[in-house]
Order: structure tokens, then sequence, then C-alpha cells
């Protein structure tokens, strides 16, 4: 009967862990429209925490929405190496 029951629970274990990974890669390789995405939208981004985010989103109010994805250059502390590494992600639309 016990080992029936750890059974069921390394299944039900694995299934969970399946289900989380599958969501995170999911999350990894969504498009991001840096004109329009929310905060946890953006902190998607590789190498885009909460703080380059709330840039992201302070920049669009101050100057509007980018004009290209090269534009994320502009934001302090965003390099070649985050632009690099997001360069099939991020999208740009006015909508």
């Amino acid at each position: 009967m016990k080992k029936s029951i750890m059974t069921r629970i390394a299944v039900l274990a694995v299934g969970f862990v399946m289900v989380c990974s599958v969501a995170v890669m999911a999350a990894d390789t969504g498009k991001v429209n840096i004109n329009t995405a929310s905060l946890e939208e953006l902190t998607a981004l590789n190498g885009i925490g909460k703080t380059y985010a709330e840039r992201i989103i302070e920049f669009r109010k101050v100057n509007g929405p980018f004009q290209k994805p090269e534009d994320i250059l502009k934001i302090k502390g965003i390099g070649d190496k985050t632009l690099e590494a997001n360069k099939n992600r991020i999208i740009i639309s006015q909508d």
C-alpha cells in the first residue's frame, strides 16, 4: 500500500515538474513587444530584471514608443549582449 502511494506521489511530482518546465520554455520563446509589454512580460526577456523593465516602461512614457528593437540600447544598463540575447524575441508595434 505504501509503495503504491509513493509511486503516485512520484508520478504527480514528475508531472508537475514537466508542466512547469513547458510553461517556462514557452515564456522564453515568446515575442515581447517592448512598446506595450507589462513589467512582467519585459522581465521574461533574457537579462531584463525588474529594474530594467521599469526603465523601459519609463522610457516609453517620457519618449514615446520605440521605433526599432535596437532602441532598447537607449536604456541605461542595457547593452549589446542583452540585445543579442533577445534579438529574435523583441518586436516593435505601435498598438
